[in-house]
């Protein structure tokens, strides 16, 4: 099975069970690299559907405060893509069997090498990539090389999105569609706006990728309402809130993530 048919798979047997598939986001190398490998091991075992890996990147423009500085902690630690790819395949030999994708920024991939990159990256267990500044007109040869190891490349859709722009990026994405529910930068909001089940709607009329949502999502309630109109809910900055300052981040992390997913059951 590749990286897009377990994909595939994660969110059909999701849907089989009558549950929206749960993917939380963290940081590889926060607090420290040990914790983060232990957070990522309680998420698979605390109802993670699939698990988001966050390479980081000194300038991660997509991302606000708290995931911003959840990656100069690991940076600063002396994080590198090479190690964010060796942790893959050490949580793969301690049992995690959630699809693992990695989410970053295409300059460190760039100075890794495209093809080294995503050779060592399905070799070491991922299955799929995103990467949100990696516009589709661009990204060629980055499509060719995961078609080539058959890991998946996941496009993101703003609500600001064209009907054009919809088009081409449902064409283009492998395993799933990542829906930004807001405009702006990742990070937990009050409320969802009023707009999302309209925008998922427009997406959901020209695909028949799954959808998840990410962006703003941080109790368990904002969960459940996305729950009923998409296929998967991604959680990254309320998670890393909720582990980074506590004195055991993996326990943490498991309390957290069984309250969201008891309002997806």
């Amino acid at each position: 099975m590749n990286g897009i048919e377990h994909i595939t798979q994660a969110f059909q047997q999701a849907r089989a069970r009558g549950s929206t598939a749960l993917m939380p986001y963290f940081t590889l190398g926060y607090p420290t690299a040990q914790d983060s490998l232990a957070v990522v091991e309680t998420l698979a075992c605390s109802g993670a559907d699939l698990i988001e890996l966050g390479v980081p990147f000194s300038d991660p423009l997509a991302d606000g405060p708290t995931i911003q500085r959840s990656t100069q902690v690991a940076l600063r630690q002396g994080m590198t893509v090479a190690r964010c790819l060796e942790m893959v395949h050490e949580l793969r030999q301690r049992g995690v069997s959630q699809p693992l994708l990695l989410m970053g920024y295409i300059n460190p991939l760039l100075s890794y090498g495209i093809l080294r990159f995503i050779t060592d990256a399905a070799r070491m267990g991922a299955d799929g990539l995103i990467l949100p500044d990696l516009p589709a007109e661009e990204a060629g040869e980055v499509e060719a090389c995961c078609q080539q190891h058959g890991l998946a490349l996941v496009y993101l859709l703003a609500p600001t999105s064209t009907p054009e722009r919809i088009a081409l990026l449902t064409r283009r994405s492998t395993g799933f569609l990542y829906l930004v529910s807001i405009t702006g930068v990742t990070g937990a909001r009050s409320s969802l706006p009023p707009d999302l089940q309209a925008f998922v709607v427009r997406v959901r009329d020209q695909t028949t990728l799954p959808l998840a949502i990410g962006f703003g999502i941080a109790t368990p309630e904002q969960a459940m309402q996305v729950g009923r109109i998409a296929d998967g809910v991604i959680i990254g900055s309320a998670l890393i809130s909720a582990t980074g300052d506590a004195a055991d981040p993996a326990a943490a992390a498991g309390i957290y993530l069984n309250a969201i997913r008891q309002a997806l059951v």
